[in-house]
């Protein structure tokens, strides 16, 4: 830690040079007193402070997402590449305190978490000891400011705990003698409690905007975003891998605060679920005193890199080689029926989930798979004699032949990375009446609605079983997709069962689902193969479907469910090499 420290400086200088959220650099050969003497320069340090904030989306090595280390899908260059990216050295389990797959290249702050969050709360801490002071001429503009840098402190730590486990608390920046031996790790609830502190005093201040209404703010943050923040670190502070002993109480408080939050973003100010679940993503947010996207908290600015969603005729029309991430069996199986509104798949009957589970009163036929599911199902994945529109412009739908010997076809000896691997193809993110896939304008969501109310559902369920607010919460976000009700009667474990699957869903390939099955501690269930779907064209034009197991990994034992802490911090810090994370 103590050269993390150290290089924060350097760091800061070389951020400030970069464009922002505030589009204002400082002068990098300022002392900090002098910044904060001047308005512009102190406005300008801010900007130091929101550089850190990881690009997410499609930011990883080779333009990967998050979501094919987890059983939400697989990538395809897994298999094509030398180095094979993100993916292909997470999936074989090359995970050290050595090497940390998900930082793998260059050219992003995706490339070094741990560096680059505690560069972040480094510069929160300096900005926070100083704005009080500072030559700002306006009161609420100092107020507001401060409030962000509050809320920046509280999302970079949650960010560094969420991923390496309880950090040393540290609010004020480190003097040069700093003997950085004396650091020791606390517990995970005195982190929590850190964080939930700066929420609050950003939530109780008069001078911070609940949502932000001008384009030339459009990245700072609200009081919205210290709600979801909030929201979202006291749920993982109650979840079995950081609650053990399943503390009620902190379920307890994890339901009061995305209560409060629901109550105060839905009630006073008028945030809601957008009406179409699959246009939602293919748009970016508007900065208005009444927007038309009133479900986003916070969006990181950055539209989607280049994409290809199918083969032959569709990357004619997108002119990019490879098709990324590809949605696997186990998501396409986690998806209800409309009609009846029950899952399809409950299960497996075996390890390598090739034997499902089915539900037969849920109206899922094995002959049939892809009629009569949850409309985010079509939102999310294009499959089989899915209809792709727009085809080189030219308005017109195109049929995917995913089948064997289809021009979008499923291709596994050898696998090449124009081709889905799993026999499906993402369409969340991609606006197919484009005639351009490259041109996506979208920012990455990190903070919606709709994550706050799962949030309350799961938390209410913990706390007190399946409450009519429970039932609630989950009845909304079914009901934006036109879902049926969840079944009145079930019982708290089949509540939970459920709340799981609608988080899934709702929330596939956002990054979510890489977090949750850890906080759950079911790594070691859903992460050790995904599948797919093999489908032969009948002489008769109709389809036989064939599950198989597209890839098998090496990264779901339990030391995966927490990342190591750098060597060179662990070797540096004697607390930090005798608290290694458990498994390294």
């Amino acid at each position: 830690m103590k050269k993390i420290i150290c290089m924060v400086v350097l760091i800061v200088m070389a951020i400030s040079c970069k464009r922002d959220p505030l589009d204002i650099t400082p002068d990098g050969r300022l002392t900090i007193k002098e910044v904060f003497e001047s308005e512009i320069q102190t406005e300008a340090y801010l900007n130091t402070v929101y550089a850190s904030i990881p690009s997410y989306f499609a930011g990883y090595s080779w333009y990967s997402f998050l979501s094919p280390l987890s059983d939400e899908s697989q990538d395809s260059d897994v298999g094509n590449e030398v180095a094979s990216g993100v993916t292909g050295r997470w999936i074989v389990g090359s995970l050290t305190p050595n090497d940390d797959p998900t930082t793998f290249g260059s050219g992003s702050v995706n490339t070094n978490h741990y560096t680059s969050f505690w560069a972040g709360i480094r510069n929160a801490n300096v900005f926070l000891q100083n704005i009080d002071n500072a030559n700002v001429s306006d009161a609420v503009k100092r107020s507001r400011l401060k409030a962000e840098a509050q809320i920046l402190r509280a999302f970079y730590y949650w960010e560094l705990i969420k991923k390496y486990g309880p950090m040393p608390v540290v609010d004020k920046d480190f003097d040069p003698g700093f003997d950085y031996s004396v650091l020791t790790r606390p517990s995970f609830q005195t982190n929590i409690d850190f964080i939930v502190k700066d929420c609050n005093a950003a939530i109780s201040n008069p001078d911070l905007p609940i949502r932000i209404t001008q384009a030339s703010e459009g990245s700072r943050f609200s009081k919205a975003v210290a709600y979801a923040i909030k929201s979202e670190a006291l749920l993982y502070n109650a979840s079995p891998l950081w609650n053990p002993s399943g503390d009620v109480a902190k379920w307890t408080a994890a339901a009061a605060a995305s209560k409060a939050a629901l109550t105060i973003l839905t009630t006073a100010n008028e945030y809601a679920l957008a009406t179409d679940y699959e246009s939602y993503f293919l748009n970016p947010a508007d900065f208005v005193s009444a927007p038309r996207d009133r479900e986003t908290i916070y969006e990181r600015p950055g539209g989607l890199p280049a994409v290809t969603v199918a083969n032959n005729s569709i990357t004619a029309k997108s002119g990019s080689l490879r098709a990324g991430t590809s949605p696997s069996q186990e998501l396409v199986d986690s998806y209800d029926m409309k009609v009846t509104g029950q899952p399809a798949i409950t299960g497996y009957q075996d390890e390598d989930h090739l034997l499902p589970v089915i539900n037969t009163a849920s109206g899922y036929k094995e002959t049939d798979p892809y009629t009569g599911r949850d409309p985010r199902f079509y939102a999310t994945v294009w499959h089989n004699n899915a209809n792709y529109d727009n085809i080189a412009g030219a308005n017109k739908l195109y049929p995917l032949q995913i089948y064997t010997g289809g021009a979008d076809q499923l291709i596994k000896t050898p696998p090449n990375k124009r081709n889905t691997h799993t026999g499906y193809y993402l369409r969340k993110f991609i606006n197919s009446k484009l005639a351009n896939t490259l041109a996506q304008t979208a920012g990455w969501k990190k903070y919606r609605l709709a994550e706050i109310y799962l949030n309350y559902a799961e938390a209410e369920n913990e706390a007190s079983g399946p409450t009519s607010e429970a039932y609630s919460a989950i009845n909304v976000i079914r009901a934006r997709a036109t879902m049926p009700n969840l079944p009145v009667g079930l019982t708290k474990a089949e509540m939970r069962e459920r709340i799981y699957r609608e988080r899934r869903v709702e929330l596939a390939i956002e990054e979510h689902r890489f977090w949750d099955v850890r906080r759950w501690k079911t790594l070691d269930q859903t992460d050790k193969l995904v599948t797919g779907m093999e489908i032969t064209k009948n002489a008769d034009g109709t389809f036989t479907y064939n599950r198989f197991v597209t890839e098998r990994r090496n990264a779901w034992q339990d030391k995966f469910r927490i990342f190591p802490i750098p060597i060179g911090d662990a070797a540096r810090i004697p607390d930090f090499n005798k608290n290694q994370n458990p498994g390294w």
